[in-house]
C-alpha cells in the first residue's frame, strides 16, 4: 500500500530526526556564540569569554537547548581543538629564537608552573586537609595554562613584541611542563592510594611515553614537509595538513595518550624545516569555528549542582570551597612565579610586572588532563577532580582572557592608535616637518609593505579599488602619491 505525501513526510522526519537534531544543535552553538561576541565586544572582553558564557546559558542548568547525547557525542572536539592549538603553538619554537631566549624561557616557565603547583599542594594538603593522592594530582593540574585563550586574545588584538614572544613561548612550554608533572603526579597518586610501594618505573614509564609521542610528532612534521612542496596548491596544502593532524590524533587516541605534545612537536619541526608561515596563517582562518564549538561545549558540560557536594573520599571540605581556593591560590602562584622567573633572567619591567596576568586562563589542556585523571582515579575522587577543574576553568575563562588582554595593553604590546602601531619619520629629507596627512599616507604605505610580505598576490579588481582609494585620499589632502602606496601592491594570496 502506497503512503500518502503527508505520511512520507512524517516518516522522513522520524528517520532524520537525529541528524536534524545534531545539525541544528551545532548551528545554535555557532550562531549563539557569534551573537554573544557582539555583547562582549562592547564590554571589551575577548571572544573566549563569550563562548564559555554561551555554553553555560544553553546548557542543562539554564535554557537546556542542547541534548545531552549530542554534547557527549562531541567529545572528540577536545582532541581536535587541542591538536590545532598545539600545532599553531609549535610555530613559535624556532631554533634561532630558542638559541637566543631558550634558557630564559625555560627558567620563567619552570618558576611559574612549579610555584603554582607548590602553592596548591601546600594549601590543599596542609590547610584544607584533603587526602594526599587528590592533592598531588590537583597541584599538578594547576601548572597548565590555556594556550587557546591566550592565542585567541593575541590574534584578536594583533599584539606583538618581546612581551608577546615571551608569553607564547612560556605558554607553549608551560603545557609541556604540565604534562610531565601530571604524568609523575598520577603515577605517585596511584601508588599512594593503592598502598603499594613507590616505584621509579611507574614514574619513568609515562615520561618515556610522552618522549615517544614527541618523536612521533616530529616525524609527522617531516612527512608534512615532504608532502607539501613549493608548487602545492593552497587548497591541497590545507587538506594535507588537516589530514595529518587528524591522523596523529587518531593514533594518540588508540594509544590512550594526549596529542598535545606530539602536535606541538609537529608544528615545531615543520616551521624549522620549511620556514613556511603561510600554512599556519591558513589554519588560523580554518580553526575559529572549531575553537568556538570546543569552548561552547565546555560551558555546556559545566555541572553546577556538583559544586555543593562534599566528597568523603577527598576530605570534609565542599567542592565549592576547594574550587574557590584553587582559583585564587593558582593565580597568586602564577603571578609570583612569573615575576620571580623574569627577575632571575633580567626581563624588563613591562614583561616582569604583567606576564603573570596573561597566564591566568586555564581550560583545554587542564580539562583534558582532568578527564584523564577522573578515569584513572575513578569513583567520587575522579568526579570531584573533574568538577573542580571544569568549574574553575569556567571562572578562569571569564576572568583570564580579560586579564590577558589587559596585560597586553599595559605592556605596550598593542594599541588602538595608528601612530603606536606603525612608526613614521616626522621630517622629510629636507628637514621639513611633515603634516598629519603626510604621516598618515606614510604609515599606510608601511602597512601595505607588511601586507605584501604575507599577501604577495592581489586580484586586479582589488588593486584597482585600492589605487582608486589612494587617489581619492591624496586628492582630498592635496598631496602627491609619489608612487608610494599603489606601487607596492600586486594582490592577495590565492584562495583561503
Amino acid at each position: 500500500m502506497k503512503q500518502s505525501l503527508i505520511e512520507r513526510m512524517f516518516s522522513n522526519m522520524a528517520e532524520n530526526g537525529a541528524v536534524a537534531s545534531v545539525i541544528l544543535s551545532i548551528t545554535a552553538m555557532l550562531f549563539l556564540g557569534f551573537l554573544m561576541t557582539r555583547l562582549t565586544k562592547r564590554l571589551k572582553l575577548p571572544n573566549v569569554t563569550a563562548y564559555i558564557v554561551t555554553g553555560i546559558l544553553i546548557g542543562p542548568y539554564c535554557l537546556n537547548l542542547i541534548p545531552a547525547g549530542i554534547t557527549d557525542g562531541m567529545s572528540f572536539l577536545s582532541d581536535i581543538a587541542l591538536a590545532f592549538i598545539a600545532f599553531s603553538t609549535g610555530e613559535f619554537f624556532r631554533l634561532d629564537t630558542l638559541k637566543k631566549n631558550g634558557a630564559k624561557v625555560v627558567v620563567i616557565t619552570l618558576m611559574e608552573a612549579c610555584l603554582a603547583s607548590v602553592f596548591i599542594f601546600v594549601v590543599t594538603f596542609f590547610v584544607l586537609r584533603i587526602n594526599l593522592p587528590f592533592s598531588i594530582v590537583l597541584a599538578a593540574l594547576a601548572s597548565a595554562t590555556a594556550p587557546a585563550s591566550t592565542m585567541m586574545t593575541i590574534r584578536q588584538t594583533g599584539a606583538k613584541g618581546d612581551f608577546v614572544n615571551t608569553l607564547l613561548q612560556v605558554v607553549a612550554l608551560d603545557d609541556v611542563v604540565g604534562l610531565v608533572l601530571y604524568s609523575i603526579a598520577i603515577s605517585v597518586a596511584l601508588a599512594v592510594s593503592s598502598g603499594a610501594g613507590f616505584s621509579i618505573i611507574s614514574v619513568i614509564r609515562p615520561i618515556f611515553i610522552n618522549i615517544c609521542v614527541l618523536v612521533l610528532g616530529g616525524f609527522f612534521g617531516l612527512c608534512m614537509k615532504w608532502m607539501m612542496p613549493n608548487g602545492r596548491s593552497t587548497d591541497n596544502r590545507l587538506i594535507i595538513s588537516i589530514a595529518m593532524l587528524f591522523a596523529f590524533c587518531g593514533i594518540c587516541a588508540i594509544l590512550g595518550v594526549s596529542p598535545l605534545l606530539g602536535c606541538m612537536s609537529m608544528g615545531m619541526v615543520y616551521i624549522n624545516v620549511s620556514d613556511d608561515e603561510r600554512l599556519f596563517m591558513q589554519l588560523n582562518y580554518f580553526t575559529p569555528p572549531i575553537l568556538l564549538l570546543f569552548f561552547v561545549r565546555s560551558g555546556v558540560s559545566f555541572n553546577l549542582s556538583a559544586l555543593v557536594d562534599t566528597s568523603s573520599e577527598i576530605g570534609s571540605v565542599s567542592l565549592l570551597t576547594v574550587g574557590v581556593i584553587y582559583f585564587i591560590v593558582r593565580i597568586i602562584g602564577k603571578y609570583i612565579g612569573a615575576w620571580a622567573g623574569c627577575a632571575m633572567v633580567g626581563k624588563p619591567p613591562k614583561v616582569r610586572n604583567y606576564l603573570g596576568l596573561a597566564l591566568i586562563p586555564q581550560a583545554g589542556v587542564a580539562i583534558g588532563l582532568a578527564m584523564l585523571g577522573a578515569r584513572t582515579l575513578g569513583g567520587a575522587a575522579g568526579e570531584a577532580l573533574q568538577t573542580i577543574i571544569l568549574a574553575s576553568s569556567v571562572l578562569y575563562e571569564l576572568a583570564g582572557p580579560a586579564c590577558a588582554k589587559a596585560s597586553l595593553y599595559l605592556s605596550g604590546s598593542y594599541s588602538d592608535k595608528l601612530e603606536d602601531l606603525v612608526e613614521a619619520e616626522e621630517t622629510d629629507a629636507d628637514g621639513r616637518r611633515k603634516t598629519e596627512a603626510e604621516l598618515l599616507i606614510e604609515r599606510i604605505g608601511r602597512i601595505q609593505e607588511e601586507l605584501k610580505k604575507t599577501h604577495p598576490e592581489t586580484s586586479p579588481e582589488e588593486a584597482a579599488f585600492l589605487d582608486a582609494a589612494e587617489d581619492q585620499l591624496a586628492a582630498q589632502y592635496g598631496i602627491s602619491r609619489r608612487g608610494g602606496l599603489g606601487a607596492q601592491r600586486r594582490g592577495r594570496r590565492d584562495t583561503w
